[in-house]
């Protein structure tokens, strides 16, 4: 274990606290984030948990080694409009006996996961350790691991559940402590509360653990009639099959603080009768796309593939590596403003970082100690890259013989963020495109403009010289990379 590990500070929601991160086993550090529900394409607000906690994942690997952390991201496809459109698409074989329910809900959310993971490896994240579906943990294992139906039995048993009206409800009145991580008194959540709506429940807050499917939806078997689990219950099941009873870190964005993560924390805890989930909860702050909520009414909201594969957003496609800096040059637990001016500033300050890291011919050496220490305070981002700023400048200024250390180090601590450090790619067509559009505004005499254009490229690394073809006399543009 690395020294500078015992220097790792991260922000506590449960505690409201910035806390020194003491793992329970530094030979395994484990961590949990709540991953996708693949009912359609993951949008960019999806992306920002995934970005975050895998530059998280990456310095827990940098301090304690490769081979001693366990990243458990889990794919949600226990969703009742994914579980309709299997029914509908594969209701003959499922009733047939010819295709299970799981294998028909894995037919219908292909595309959509096999898209997700194509989407966040092009943002340069690494894969978790496990990935595990929720379909998979619905009914008890060969191999035991945890799963939700044997978690429902045991709250039943421990007095936390009860049935009632065809569902399983967590009995929050029986956990006295409920509401610790969103700090919200119980008492509070029942004034006021819809009573009427849900007259089977012990108390408004109660929530549910198992749901009854009609014959119509699809359902799993269980001793309380077939039907299908709670959204709650699939990550209670799923962090303690990969990750124990209680387990280092959980994360996810700050909207899943309540409901979703303070019932996690009550089932888990009084499943298992532990004190705790997890000793950290980590939570990222809310996305917002030019100033407004992202919304499919408002016209704002994009999904991952389409930044990067359309020109939806500006007008143009945006490089994955360029969206993972727009995200990160924001501490994680503030709320973003996702605009194109952003999205401009990263692939402004990318391509510097870029053309100075490749006046070194490799990366060199360990990630600078200053660049840890940045992320090590509650990932710090921005200033692990004002650490990478001035190692671009040192490398820029570098004149003297030998190796050119700065760039070296700065290749080093780009690839350590995710960043790609191989070959810069030249879009030749891209560089002809704008060189035309330079030549219409000299042929209108629109001299601003065109000056504009050339200086925009020069900041890109292509220098224009302006010439005569000797052969016609018309004006002609060539370009070189200047590195």
């Amino acid at each position: 274990m690395s020294d500078a590990s015992k220097g790792l500070r991260l922000y506590n929601t449960l505690t409201r606290m910035k806390e020194g991160f003491v793992p329970i086993d530094p030979l395994d550090v484990r961590m949990y984030v709540c991953g996708p529900t693949v009912y359609d394409f993951a949008h960019i607000g999806n992306a920002r948990p995934v970005i975050v906690f895998d530059v998280l994942f990456r310095l827990l690997r940098h301090l304690y080694g490769e081979t001693h952390v366990t990243y458990v991201r889990n794919i949600t496809d226990v969703d009742d409009k994914i579980n309709a459109r299997a029914l509908r698409d594969f209701g003959g074989e499922i009733a047939s006996g010819t295709l299970s329910l799981n294998e028909a809900i894995r037919r219908v959310t292909e595309k959509t996961a096999g898209q997700f993971h194509r989407d966040v490896a092009t943002l340069g994240c690494l894969e978790p350790t496990v990935e595990p579906r929720a379909t998979e943990f619905v009914e008890p294992r060969a191999d035991g691991k945890a799963d939700m139906i044997t978690l429902i039995k045991s709250l039943i048993g421990r007095g936390h559940a009860y049935v009632a009206a065809g569902e399983v409800l967590f009995d929050t009145a029986s956990m006295p402590d409920y509401g610790q991580l969103s700090k919200r008194n119980l008492d509070e959540q029942q004034a006021g509360a819809r009573i009427a709506v849900d007259a089977h429940k012990k108390n408004p807050g109660d929530f549910v653990l198992w749901k009854l499917s009609s014959p119509e939806e699809p359902g799993w078997q269980s001793p309380w009639g077939r039907g299908r689990p709670g959204w709650h219950i699939e990550c209670s099941a799923m962090s303690a099959a990969y990750l124990g009873e209680v387990f280092d870190i959980h994360g996810g964005g700050l909207d899943l603080i309540f409901p979703h993560h303070e019932n996690e924390i009550a089932q888990s805890r009084c499943a298992h009768g532990t004190d705790v989930m997890a000793n950290v909860w980590m939570h990222n702050g809310f996305l917002q796309v030019e100033g407004q909520k992202m919304s499919k009414s408002l016209g704002n909201f994009y999904s991952i593939h389409e930044l990067l594969e359309t020109e939806t957003f500006g007008g143009r496609k945006w490089p994955g590596e360029v969206l993972r800096l727009a995200m990160l040059m924001t501490h994680y637990r503030e709320p973003i403003d996702f605009s194109v001016r952003k999205l401009e500033e990263a692939e402004n300050t990318l391509r510097k970082w870029k053309r100075a890291s490749d006046l070194a011919p490799a990366a060199g050496g360990q990630v600078p100690a200053e660049v840890v220490e940045a992320l090590s305070d509650d990932l710090a981002t921005y200033a692990a890259f004002q650490q990478l700023t001035e190692l671009a400048g040192e490398a820029t200024d570098f004149s003297g013989a030998g190796e050119n250390g700065a760039a070296a180090s700065l290749k080093t601590s780009l690839a350590f963020l995710g960043f790609d450090v191989g070959a810069a790619k030249v879009d030749e067509a891209a560089i002809a495109e704008t060189i035309a559009r330079r030549l219409q505004f000299i042929a209108a005499k629109n001299w601003a403009e065109a000056d504009r254009i050339r200086d925009e490229l020069l900041s890109q690394g292509v220098q224009l010289k302006d010439g005569k073809d000797p052969a016609t006399g018309e004006r002609v543009t060539t370009w070189e990379v200047k590195r």
